[in-house]
């Protein structure tokens, strides 16, 4: 596979709409996007093809079976995980370019142990907190992936 500018990886997500619009980001910008299985909806799914519109044919899209598929099939990839839970700000991520954004899906996040594993490359995107626990995942994979693009000074391949 050829390098991306970066990699959306969802794990286990779970709502067909948000990965419609994930999908339709990557497009846009240039991304690979990763599922893990397994999947809450098929791919076949009506609300996957609208949310992502006429955007899906040309999503970039590799599946895995599970989290283990995963990690085997991308040994020596910077890895940086997003989460409500992480200890670092999404700022502060290096963002190496051809690096996997990893997001966990939208009713429990990582699997638990994760968050132990991960946690010097847990971000998080800061939130008052004051009437919500998390942000819609489509938008913290936006809000991410195009901090990574303006950090790295890759918007000169994206048109403006």
């Amino acid at each position: 596979m050829a390098e991306k500018l970066f990699n959306i990886v969802l794990v286990k997500p779970e709502i067909p709409q948000n990965t419609g619009n994930i999908g339709r980001l990557c497009v846009n910008t240039d991304t690979r996007l990763h599922l893990i299985k397994p999947l809450g909806f098929s791919l076949d799914d009506k609300y996957i093809r609208r949310a992502g519109m006429d955007y899906w044919k040309h999503v970039d899209v590799v599946l895995y079976e599970n989290i283990d598929d995963f990690f085997n099939r991308n040994k020596n990839s910077h890895l940086y995980f997003f989460s409500t839970k992480g200890g670092k700000k999404y700022w502060d991520c290096d963002f190496e370019p051809g690096s996997f954004l990893v997001f966990g899906n939208e009713g429990s996040g990582f699997p638990e142990d994760f968050y132990e594993k991960y946690m010097r490359e847990m971000y998080t995107i800061p939130m008052s907190g004051k009437h919500s626990r998390s942000m819609n995942l489509a938008n913290a994979v936006a809000v991410a992936l195009y901090e990574g693009i303006r950090k790295r000074g890759l918007g000169e391949v994206l048109k403006f």
